[in-house]
């Protein structure tokens, strides 16, 4: 099975919460095959920067790519989550754009994303952590 792993389930890995467990027992495993969107690079490793510096912003982003495929945000993604999101805003509240590109890359790819991010929650695609 392919996992899209979303920013929410990586900063929950890193903070050895218990949704971060349960993250790890999928991640740290060969079960799945692990997939990062470049954007969810970019989001742990801006809160990582703000708020445990750049060393540690620095580290994250290694293990990430250590743990996980990345997947750029090509034209064909950028398009199809410009669709979602323009759906998804009319029925989840706080829905956005990384949200979507997310998602898309996760039908993309056909794949589950995991993440415990409450707007995901009903989501076919969703493998929920909480």
């Amino acid at each position: 099975m392919r996992c899209v792993i979303d920013s929410y389930a990586w900063l929950e890995y890193f903070m050895g919460t218990s949704a971060g467990s349960k993250a790890k027992e999928i991640i740290d495993t060969g079960s799945f095959e692990k997939l990062t969107p470049t954007i969810c690079v970019a989001e742990v490793y801006a809160k990582s920067l703000r708020t445990e510096g750049q060393e540690r912003a620095e580290l994250q982003r290694l293990f990430i790519k250590s743990r996980s495929a990345m997947v750029a945000l090509t034209e064909d993604i950028a398009i199809e989550a410009a669709k979602i999101n323009v759906e998804m805003k009319k029925k989840v509240s706080g829905w956005g754009l990384a949200d979507s590109i997310v998602l898309s890359t996760a039908k993309r790819k056909k794949a589950k994303v995991l993440t415990g991010d409450q707007r995901f929650l009903n989501l076919e695609e969703t493998l929920y952590i909480e």
